[in-house]
Parts: C-alpha cells; sequence; structure tokens
C-alpha cells in the first residue's frame, strides 16, 4: 500500500498536474469570456484533458510495479495534457483575441496551425522521454503515397478548400452563384463549402467544384457597399413614347424610398428593345439587401404599374390576343354612365363646389382624370408646383409638414372623400404639405385648364369658391373658436378678398 502511494505522488509530481490544472482552468474561463461560440472545440479539450487526468492513475500503478509500458503510458498522458492546452490557446488566440485586434485567420488556417503545434509538441516529448520516431516518419510517407492514391478526391476537395480560404477569394456571409444555384456561404469546412438558398435549402458544394468551375460572388465591388443590380422587364406599346413611359416610371420611383432599394446609384428606367408591336422597357435598381430579391422586384413593379396607369399608359397585350366580348355601343354608353356617375359622386362630396349649377359640375366631372398610387408613394411634395387638386375614392393617406428643423411630422389622415390641394389648383401655390399613400389610394385628378374653362364662362365663380375657400382655411387654423363673431366675421371677409384676388391674378380673370 505504501508502494503504491508512494507511485502515484511520484508520479501527480512528475506529471505536473496540478500547473497543468491550474493552466487548465485560467484558459476556460478565458475562453467562456472571449470566444463563448467555441463551445464544440473547448468542450473536445476539456475531454482529452480528462483522458490524461484518466491515465495518470494507470501510469503511476504501472511505476510502482515496474512495468515497462510505463514510460509509453507517461508518455500518452502527457501528449493528450499538451495537445489539450494546444487546442485551448489556439481558440483563444484565434476566435478571442484575433477578431478583436482586426484580424481574422480562415478555420482551416487555424486547423493547420493547430495541428502543426500539436505535431511538434508531439515530436518534442517523444524525443526528451527517449523515443526515436524517425522510423515511424519513413513508413508514413509509404503510408501517405498509398492513401493519396485512394482518396484522391478527398484530398483535392481538402486542399481546394484550404485555398479558396488562404486566398479569401469566397468569405462566410458572401451571396455566390454556382451553376444556377445562388445562395449565402454559411460554412466553409475542408471537404466542402455549404451555400443556404433562398429557398430554405442548404447546398453542399465540394471544394474542388469552387476552384475548378467559374463562380460568381454577388453584390461585391472593390471598395464599394454590398449591391447588387436588379432589372424588372416590362413592355408598352410601341404608340407610346419612350420619353413619356420613361418619365413617369422615374418620377414613381424617385417619389418616396422603397425598402431595400438603394439610393445611390439611384434606380431609373431604361428602353431596352423595339419590338413588332412594343417596346420592351426595364426599371434597373440596386438591392441592398441580397436576400429579399423576390419582394423587392414585386415592390418596384407595383411602382411601375400605378405610373404607368396615372399617365393612361397600358402594359402591352399580346398581339395575338383574341377578344371575345362584342363592344358594342350600347356597352360602350353603359360603361362610359357608370364612370361619369362615379366621377359626379366624387366631384359632390367637395364643397367647393356647392355652389355650381348641375350643367358645370358636368363639366367638371368630364375632365377629371383618374389617377391612382400604390402604397408608399408620394402624391404630392411639400413646395413642390402642381396646379391642381385631388380627390380620394379609395384607400388613405398621410399628410406630413416639415418645418424649418427638424424632420417631417404627420399632421392629418385623408382617407375616402377627402380632397387636397385645392389652393394649389386656385391660387398657384406651393403644396404646403406632404401626402403620402398608406394604401392603394385611387383619386381623380382637377386639373387647372379644366377649372379655368369653367371661370372664363362664369367669372363670378371665383367669388363663390373664394368664400368656401377661405372659411375652410379659418376652420383648419381654428380661428372661429378663438374670435368673436365680429372679429370673426371680419377676418373671414378679409381672408375672401385677399383669396379672391390671387384667384383672379392666377387664372387672369383681372384682364378680362
Amino acid at each position: 500500500m505504501h508502494l503504491a502511494w508512494s507511485a502515484i505522488v511520484g508520479e501527480l509530481r512528475d506529471a505536473r498536474v496540478l500547473p497543468f490544472c491550474a493552466l487548465m482552468l485560467l484558459l476556460f474561463a478565458a475562453n467562456r469570456a472571449l470566444s463563448p461560440e467555441e463551445r464544440t472545440r473547448v468542450k473536445g479539450a476539456v475531454v482529452v484533458f480528462s483522458l490524461y487526468l484518466l491515465l495518470l492513475p494507470v501510469a503511476a500503478v504501472l511505476r510502482g510495479y515496474g512495468s515497462p509500458f510505463y514510460r509509453e503510458t507517461h508518455l500518452v498522458a502527457l501528449v493528450f495534457a499538451t495537445f489539450a492546452i494546444i487546442f485551448m490557446v489556439g481558440t483563444l488566440l484565434f476566435n478571442g483575441v484575433a477578431p478583436r485586434i482586426g484580424l481574422g485567420p480562415s478555420r482551416i488556417l487555424q486547423d493547420v496551425l493547430i495541428a502543426g503545434a500539436a505535431v511538434v509538441a508531439l515530436f518534442s516529448l517523444a524525443s526528451h522521454a527517449g523515443l526515436d520516431l524517425s522510423g515511424l516518419v519513413a513508413t508514413s510517407a509509404v503510408l501517405t503515397a498509398v492513401i493519396g492514391l485512394a482518396f484522391q478526391d478527398t484530398l483535392g476537395n481538402i486542399v481546394s478548400g484550404l485555398a479558396v480560404q488562404l486566398d479569401k477569394s469566397i468569405k462566410l456571409g458572401d451571396w455566390i452563384k454556382v451553376g444556377d444555384v445562388s445562395g449565402r456561404v454559411t460554412e466553409i469546412r475542408w471537404r466542402y463549402t455549404a451555400i443556404e438558398t433562398r429557398n430554405w435549402e442548404t447546398m453542399i458544394v465540394p471544394n474542388s467544384v469552387l476552384v475548378k468551375n467559374q463562380v460568381l460572388v454577388l453584390g461585391r465591388r472593390t471598395g464599394q457597399p454590398l449591391l447588387w443590380r436588379r432589372w424588372v422587364w416590362f413592355n408598352v406599346d410601341f404608340r407610346y413614347s419612350p420619353p413619356e413611359v420613361i418619365e413617369s416610371v422615374n418620377s414613381a420611383l424617385d417619389s418616396a424610398p422603397i425598402e431595400c432599394v438603394a439610393s445611390e446609384p439611384a434606380a431609373h428606367c431604361i428602353l431596352m428593345e423595339l419590338h413588332e408591336s412594343y417596346a420592351r422597357y426595364a426599371v434597373r435598381y440596386w438591392l441592398t439587401d441580397l436576400a429579399r430579391d423576390d419582394p423587392t422586384d414585386s415592390v418596384v413593379r407595383t411602382r411601375i404599374y400605378f405610373a404607368l396607369r396615372r399617365s393612361s399608359i397600358p402594359l402591352s397585350m399580346p398581339a395575338h390576343a383574341l377578344f371575345v366580348t362584342s363592344e358594342t355601343s350600347e356597352r360602350r354608353e353603359q360603361k362610359s354612365r357608370a364612370d361619369f356617375e362615379h366621377r359626379m359622386s366624387a366631384l359632390a362630396k367637395v364643397d367647393l363646389f356647392n355652389g355650381l349649377s348641375q350643367q358645370e359640375r358636368e363639366h367638371l366631372a368630364e375632365g377629371l382624370k383618374f389617377t391612382p398610387f400604390t402604397r408608399g408613394e408620394t402624391v404630392t411634395r411639400q413646395g413642390k408646383e402642381a396646379h391642381w387638386l385631388y380627390i380620394i375614392v379609395k384607400g388613405d393617406a398621410v399628410v406630413k409638414v416639415a418645418g424649418t428643423e427638424g424632420p417631417e411630422r404627420e399632421v392629418a389622415r385623408l382617407k375616402a372623400g377627402d380632397f387636397f390641394g385645392e389652393m394649389s389648383l386656385l391660387t398657384g401655390a406651393p403644396r404646403a404639405a406632404t401626402v403620402i399613400a398608406q394604401t392603394d389610394v385611387e383619386c381623380y385628378r382637377l386639373d387647372r385648364v379644366i377649372f379655368q374653362q369653367l371661370l372664363e364662362s362664369r367669372p363670378e365663380i371665383a367669388e363663390q369658391v373664394a368664400e368656401v375657400l377661405a372659411r375652410r382655411r379659418l376652420e383648419l387654423a381654428g380661428i372661429r373658436d378663438n374670435l368673436e363673431q365680429d372679429s370673426s366675421g371680419r377676418r373671414l371677409r378679409d381672408t375672401q378678398t385677399d383669396l379672391l384676388g390671387k384667384i383672379r391674378r392666377f387664372f387672369a380673370l383681372d384682364q378680362e
């Protein structure tokens, strides 16, 4: 018993257990603090160190009985302890310290360096223990040749993976296209690279395929942010002029920002081809989030659709389209009557025109222009000159005002039946606020030319409109609630006179 205890104590002293355990505890705590995501490597090192602790009693017993296997057992235990410490130090340096000083060695390079350090340590310990491993090296050369021939493809993938990571041609997080499949690189292993597609699929690509074939890295350009140019195609009948189409679409693209679309370079529309019955256009934009390609394309297509509808430019139809509906004069008249009644109904909600006769309102209804907007589009912009009035017949919009300092703030909400832009229509004043569509919005637009025709036939309409406009202005400002009745009446007359003068000057009624 005394002999066994003495052997164990001697073994613990020779194996330097206490310094090794203290060093492992220190490295374990440092890795938990600086590189908590590397739990697998840390657990592996702990398991290897546990083997060292398990071999110590075995080596002590062999030592106590003078066994010839003691030296080999003692050497194996020291190798386990040394390997565990090397793994812990490598993990701490590569995953804890290096990222904090701006370095990021590849995973394969980390494995190579750690494995190299382990091999050097193995030969050093063997030499210190009096073992000659040169014969093993000579034998391993023949074995390596045999293994190399048997695992030629696997070794090719390993070498290719090492080359990919060392030259950093492909990095974790890159969006790449291999053949017809595109996705984000999530792992670069010794044998393969894992690519996650937008369809929630993971493609395993052998590293030799990446080295031997053409790989497209999406969105990467030297010195530039991550952007990927996208194309959205559409066709328009050739009878509509390209400048008109391009201006309509570009105006819609510039009206309000689109999520995941870069502001610089700006999205724009171009004419690509001319065919027998239509012209082929494309909107080019730069995508900022490469994972959201199809949803962003959809938003851009929606902008295009509504922009063309506002400009009364239809998308082209196939030349072989066959209409089976008989478009008789009676049917055309029915459709026209329903549309006119809809326009009259929308116009009836504008109190500015309550004093007009039935014939005059019909004249305005005939001149209304259908102008739809999609969600997120800017209908009017504060400070811009646009001499027309909008009547909302469907959807919701928000009114925002920007002060001299600070961002825009919301001041009102508009819904079906509301109208805006009357000051710009009647006096030519710049837009006082920005109106943005909260949903898909359908509007009718009344232009200055239509209203001017009405004033030229009956100039006294200007007085009626000025009175209603003045009353609306005072109500919106909250003046009527805070003034005496007489004072309020005087303010109303003064405002009406001022507005009437502006209307007359804007429509040149004073020259008659």
